[in-house]
């Protein structure tokens, strides 16, 4: 098992040296000339020349590449071109908000799918269980903005009950905050709790035309405590990961969310860097949605080897 589980890591670590490369790499490949956005009409050749080499501009990618993974192995990210400020102190807080959303929509998402995705395959056929389905399916066919605007649109809108923007400052008090983040919220928690929802619910009927389950059947157990002592357990693995991925999906995937609603998160810091090309920024906020991925991917893999003990041998 201690062998698995360095293995993982270090796949996990090779995978995000990749990524941050394919990502660092693709962000310099963009057309344009980063010193000319940023002088604007002063933009003389003198200047833009002085300009690039005070941001090392005039060194080759690979280079600026290393010591920009050097600084980042060290806690520095750079500076940002747009305010000159260091990138941490403009990072940290935004990652803090959409942690504090991302959190808020599991602690919602993640029981509730579980719940309803046991629940139809209890009652897998009946109407419970076709309502959820067509729901989930609907909610899956459509976007994160359409929801987010649908949502828009119904509840604050027409009916005034929530804010239509997910404005929060430093020192809000909680019950502010959470009034101010509930349609982020809900959004997430909508687009999310439909997959986790239908893999719980697949997954426990594949686990269902097992030998053991028949044999269950024949001592005479009933539906409910065939599937809460006996499938569960085996159908960890699969539930474990895909409610991790959605879980990481939840920060990365925020950024869609966040330009909807108007929320301080790190999406919308990715966004408005993109707007002003503020390299350096776009490039730290990938490194952060690569880690996040990467290293709940990794506690995946952990998990279902723990919570499956079959997982640990070869044959």
């Amino acid at each position: 098992m201690a062998r698995f589980i360095f293995s993982r890591l270090a796949i996990g670590l090779v995978t995000l040296f990749v990524v941050s490369a394919l990502f660092y790499l693709g962000t310099e490949m963009l057309p344009g000339d980063v010193a000319t956005a940023i002088l604007g009409q002063s933009a003389t050749p003198a200047n833009v020349a002085k300009l690039r080499l005070s941001l090392g501009l005039d060194q080759p990618s690979w280079l600026r590449f290393v010591n920009w993974l050097w600084g980042c192995l060290h806690g520095d990210l750079g500076k940002s071109l747009a305010s000159g400020r260091p990138i941490a102190t403009l990072l940290l807080p935004r990652l803090g908000n959409t942690l504090f959303l991302a959190a808020c929509a599991a602690l919602i998402a993640v029981p509730l799918a579980l719940t309803l995705g046991i629940l139809s395959a209890l009652h897998e056929g009946k109407a419970t269980d076709r309502a959820s389905s067509a729901l989930s399916l609907g909610i899956i066919s459509m976007p994160e903005f359409l929801v987010g605007y649908g949502l828009i649109i119904v509840l604050s809108v027409h009916l005034g009950w929530l804010p239509s923007l997910g404005t929060v400052f430093p020192g809000m008090a909680l019950g502010l905050r959470l009034k101010a983040m509930a349609l982020p919220i809900l959004t997430l928690t909508l687009v999310v709790l439909a997959h986790m929802l239908r893999m719980t619910r697949a997954t426990i009927l594949a686990e269902m035309a097992a030998p053991y389950v028949e044999m269950a059947r024949l001592k005479g157990l009933d539906r409910r405590r065939i599937i809460l002592a006996h499938i569960l357990p085996n159908a960890s693995g699969p539930i474990i990961a895909v409610v991790l991925l959605n879980l990481a999906y939840m920060v990365a995937g925020a950024v869609v969310v966040e330009t909807v609603f108007v929320y301080p998160g790190i999406g919308q810091l990715l966004v408005d860097a993109v707007t002003k090309r503020d390299l350096p920024t776009v490039q730290a906020c990938g490194l952060v949605f690569a880690i996040v991925y990467v290293g709940l991917n990794t506690g995946a893999d952990v998990l279902a080897l723990v919570f499956n003990p079959r997982l640990r041998h070869r044959r």
